[in-house]
């Protein structure tokens, strides 16, 4: 059998409430002028699976592509669940104060995985902040009693942020986006968020959103935020290493970046600003701002070549 050749997918889109109108105006996903809160880029979930635009896999979805070539996954896939769920981020306002679970937790009380994460800050207005982790150490009861009183954001670390920065997000990590920011996210492939504060906000039902307080304290971690931090890389272009993935980010300026795709894992490739052309098996593929591809495991040497553009690389 041949090598496989790349995917390009078309993303789907989520709207809530605290999401802006970049995604679809910016990036062109979406309808236009779409309210547009996460893009997932890379998804093949029950809540959302990508679809492949155009070539031989046209019009099927990638879990359709997926049971017929499941070698287009790595020989790190345990042939379970998707591994990797990738998204861009529009947070026009503060999302609320969340955690997430880690495998074992997420294993013994839902039917998901844990979730450990990354955010690359694609864009961020002037003065905006993350909520990254909690300024001390805090007791469940603690915890409970400032949620209770509504005090709990004075418990926050909050940490300013610019573009071009990463953040590493483990699973126990109490964190936030703040408004005016957009971000890039690598993620296990999950959907489980404990809310643990909301500013008092109503969903489209018109109801307070549910909080999830228990089993927030029961996997938040009291870690110091400044010894958080992925796994260490010789490699300048890795932003974050992990058990569950890998990503790369290339500044491309009237230059070309080359890696080879192994038979371990496929490759996600995302243009987050700019355009470029990928070159894989031969053939090129255009990459637009907001494009993304999945090239399938062992597919061999690939370049991506741009005279300016930002591109994020994902892998297992």
């Amino acid at each position: 059998m041949g090598k496989l050749g790349p995917l390009k997918l078309k993303s789907i889109t989520k709207q809530i409430i605290w999401g802006g109108t970049r995604l679809s105006k910016d990036y062109g996903l979406g309808e236009a002028g779409e309210q547009i809160a996460e893009a997932w880029q890379l998804t093949c979930r029950e809540d959302g699976v990508n679809t492949v635009c155009g070539g031989e896999y046209g019009g099927k979805t990638l879990e359709e592509y997926i049971s017929s070539n499941k070698e287009a996954v790595g020989t790190k896939w345990d042939g379970g669940r998707f591994p990797l769920l990738v998204k861009l981020i529009d947070a026009e306002k503060d999302l609320s104060i969340q955690v997430h679970p880690d495998d074992e937790y997420a294993s013994a009380h839902t039917t998901d995985f844990g979730k450990t994460e990354m955010w690359y800050i694609v864009d961020a207005k002037p003065g905006a902040k993350i909520i990254y982790g909690l300024n001390g150490e805090y007791t469940m009861e603690e915890l409970r009693k400032a949620i209770e009183n509504g005090t709990l954001e004075k418990m926050m670390n909050y940490v300013p942020v610019h573009a071009g920065e990463s953040y590493f997000i483990p699973s126990g990590l109490v964190h936030a986006i703040g408004e005016g920011i957009l971000i890039a996210e690598i993620q296990q492939n999950s959907n489980i968020t404990y809310r643990v504060y909301d500013y008092n906000r109503v969903g489209a039902d018109g109801k307070l959103r549910p909080l999830h307080i228990d089993d927030a304290l029961a996997v938040i971690e009291s870690t110091d935020p400044s010894s958080v931090g992925s796994e260490p890389s010789d490699d300048a272009s890795v932003i974050a290493k992990c058990k569950y993935f890998t990503v790369h980010k290339y500044d491309l300026k009237d230059s070309v970046c080359e890696t080879e795709v192994g038979e371990q894992s496929f490759l996600h490739v995302m243009c987050i600003k700019g355009k470029a052309v990928l070159t894989a098996g031969g053939k090129e593929y255009e990459l637009g701002m907001g494009d993304t591809y999945f090239i399938p495991a062992n597919a061999g040497k690939i370049k991506i070549a741009s005279d300016n553009a930002q591109i994020i690389t994902a892998s297992m």
